[in-house]
């Protein structure tokens, strides 16, 4: 009777060992997995089992990753039709995890090879074989990820000693006995990057100068016994020297530092002081305090729809413009972008800070907004420190600006009419009370401070229009809304009143003798000549304003120059100088 052909399952053995130790023996771990795969096929003749002769062996490679050559070729071949079944020695030498098993099986059931394990003797083609390998191989996990722990802790015991756990030795040192020695023509090297850090300050000029005089990284050589290093010094890798802990005979671990069990190459006096400067340099980069022009307001201010306005400038005629521009603008987004696109620096920050002053000068608001009706002391300390803020704000310096403007202000929105400031109420009554955090804490105090219950802060309002004035944007304020601005000199104005009393000065001492005279001498038309000279007219306190900056933004000498009343009283109602101009 002639039957189907019994089908013979073409056996693949698999085998792999973690690390390459042993792997030089003339027979090791992989010959001796490869020996107990192929008795246990032979004991499978009776089925027909046959071994395939191709060797897949995966020597000093995890079981954690699936990129292996003897694998991937394995899995080529099971998709090529050329094996039926794969036999391991253990199921953790095909792999360690979960999820790599799962894609494992699916190629298996696709192609209908199953998969055995000599010392776990099952068959994948069953439902009872997939739960028990899934249950082998969960707690195959569990031993490693246990494994893992064990050895972190360890480690993380160890670097409490003082330990040093190994790893790339640094610049400075060499390994010996499980431990850091000097490395003395090293250790130079690592002293004079500190001497130069102190004595300039800066990690740029600490470059050039370790280029200069030649300093290079640690030549070490790699396994396969090529040198590396030897190079130039870049901005990072002075950072990482000045700011590793080894230096000073301490051993990092998660944030903390641990008394070494290795000699420091650097002394204390100079570590602390070298980290303060690292920490004062950082806060000053971040709050643009070492700008030639910083930005008071940079990450501050938002349109009215999110948007954030980042600092910006541009070069005309030599001079510098600043601004705050939409990123919605600069990314090329400006359908997204708020009524307000670009607004020129000065004129923002002017009325911002103006806003503020103006509010820390007014006892009642600062009370209403964060004093504390139950402790009268803390009341009249925060009155006293908010007016002499507001008294000494001039003549502060631009970073203490800054840090103060980051540690209180939430955030700025400008509209098409008016600008909102928010406050931190928490943040304002700290620093009124002297506590305020320290310098490298400041500059962090924006992101992470405590205070960020936006629903809890105060609102400054300004009224103010961006309208173009003398070929460029200003901030307008309407009349009736004063605000202590910083002052904002207008070069035409003062240019113009400058003539105009050159010119009267002129006409008074019989220098000149008539309008006409004053015209042709400066190549100007009579009639022209005769406007400017009204501006010699005005009220001094008018003129001391304009001289100072202090006049209103919208002010201009084409509106001086159409009619100036002849009484002082009209001219301050008229221009909205008022009395106290």
């Amino acid at each position: 009777m002639n039957g189907n052909p019994v089908k013979r399952p073409r056996c693949a053995i698999y085998t792999r060992k973690s690390s390459e130790e042993g792997l030089e023996q003339e027979f090791n771990s992989l010959d001796a997995q490869r020996e107990a795969c192929e008795a246990f096929i032979k004991s499978q003749a009776g089925e027909g089992w046959r071994r395939i002769q191709t060797h897949y062996d995966d020597g000093g490679v995890s079981g954690a990753t699936m990129k292996r050559p003897a694998l991937e070729a394995l899995l080529a071949d099971i998709e090529a039709g050329r094996v039926d079944t794969v036999v391991v020695y253990k199921v953790d030498r095909l792999t360690r995890a979960l999820a790599d098993f799962a894609k494992m099986v699916e190629i298996f059931d696709a192609h209908g090879v199953s998969f055995v394990s000599v010392t776990q003797q099952f068959n994948t083609t069953t439902s009872m074989g997939r739960l028990t390998l899934n249950m082998l191989l969960s707690f195959a996990q569990f031993e490693r990820e246990v494994t893992g722990e064990r050895i972190r802790d360890k480690v993380a015991a160890s670097k409490k000693k003082g330990m040093w756990m190994g790893g790339f030795v640094p610049l400075g040192y060499e390994a010996k006995d499980r431990t850091l020695v000097i490395n003395k023509p090293e250790a130079e090297t690592v002293r004079t990057i500190f001497r130069l850090y102190l004595e300039h300050g800066n990690v740029r000029r600490v470059m050039d100068e370790a280029d200069r005089l030649g300093l290079t990284t640690k030549i070490r050589q790699t396994r396969n016994g090529r040198m590396a290093g030897g190079r130039p010094l870049s901005r990072g890798h002075i950072y990482r020297i000045l700011q590793n802990p080894l230096y000073v005979g301490r051993i990092g671990h998660k944030g903390q530092t641990y008394e070494g069990q290795h000699p420091a190459i650097i002394d204390t006096a100079t570590w602390d002081t070298v980290q303060t400067n690292l920490a004062d340099n950082a806060h000053d980069r971040r709050s643009g305090a070492r700008a030639a022009e910083p930005s008071l307001l940079a990450g501050l201010i938002h349109d009215d729809r999110g948007n954030r306005l980042s600092p910006s400038h541009a070069v005309k005629d030599g001079r510098r413009y600043r601004y705050y521009v939409s990123q919605a603008v600069l990314q090329n987004r400006k359908e997204d972008a708020g009524a307000v696109m670009r607004v020129p620096a000065r004129e923002i920050e002017g009325l911002v800070e103006g806003r503020v002053r103006t509010f820390l000068k007014n006892p009642g608001e600062v009370i209403d907004a964060i004093g504390d009706p139950e402790n009268p002391r803390d009341q009249h300390r925060i009155m006293v420190a908010a007016r002499k803020l507001a008294d000494r704000w001039p003549g502060t310096a631009t970073s203490r600006r800054r840090s103060f403007l980051l540690q209180v202000i939430s955030g700025i929105t400008i509209g098409e009419d008016s600008i909102e400031i928010r406050l931190r109420r928490i943040a304002l009554r700290n620093v009124l009370l002297g506590k305020t955090p320290s310098a490298g804490m400041a500059a962090t105090a924006r992101d992470h401070g405590d205070d960020t219950d936006h629903d809890h802060d105060l609102i400054l309002s300004v009224p103010a229009r961006l309208k173009p004035c003398s070929g460029e944007m200003r901030l307008v304020i309407p009349p009736g809304h004063s605000n202590d601005l910083r002052p904002r000199p207008n070069t035409p104005l003062i240019r113009a009143l400058a003539r105009a009393h050159d010119w009267k000065q002129k006409l008074f001492s019989g220098e000149a003798r008539s309008i006409r005279a004053i015209a042709r001498s400066e190549g100007m038309s009579d009639s022209y000549v005769g406007y400017i000279l009204r501006l010699a007219f005005l009220a001094p306190d008018i003129t001391e304003a304009i001289l100072d900056g202090r006049q209103p933004a919208d002010l201009e000498l084409n509106t001086l120059m159409r009619s100036i009343p002849h009484s002082w009283p009209d001219q301050r109602r008229l221009y909205r100088f008022g009395n106290s101009a």
